[in-house]
């Protein structure tokens, strides 16, 4: 499974025109997942997401997490971010999962942060979407359950 962590100071996503989730301060998650995720991986994004220290203290330093905060997650689902462009010049999504298991997957790291107490928004599952986000600072972190990087 992989995450783009984005930090905001806002975020939505629109689905023909109408915001369809949005949140303030907090994370922006572009999540993919690939064809042999499991339920170890989402835990593993789940905790990395809720305590990943990107927000700054009263220091300027990047040092409290969501929880710190009381940030929110707008969850989106990319399944690009599995394209492989190494060869040739369209990227191959061979390693993204297929439809079922990935909404599955999704549902699920959902489902726990909104457990953990993480307010949580979403955009929908294989429509067209447009993001708009307030990236804050900017700071954007890479995350991969494989520990790939």
């Amino acid at each position: 499974m992989r995450a783009v962590l984005q930090r905001v100071s806002s975020a939505a996503v629109r689905v023909e025109g109408a915001v369809v989730g949005s949140i303030q301060q907090g994370i922006l998650a572009y999540i993919g997942i690939a064809q042999d995720d499991t339920e170890a991986d989402v835990a593993r994004i789940v905790d990395k997401i809720i305590h990943v220290r990107i927000f700054s203290d009263e220091d300027g330093r990047m040092n409290r997490s969501l929880c710190d905060v009381q940030g929110s997650v707008l969850a989106v689902s990319q399944f690009t971010l599995y394209g492989d462009a190494r060869k040739g010049r369209r990227p191959s999504y061979h390693q993204a999962a297929d439809e079922q298991h990935a909404r599955q997957l999704f549902d699920d790291l959902c489902r726990e942060l909104r457990e953990r107490g993480i307010h949580t928004e979403t955009g929908i599952f294989q429509a067209y979407m447009q993001v708009q986000s307030g990236n804050d600072g900017p700071v954007t972190i890479l995350l991969d359950s494989s520990r790939a990087f």
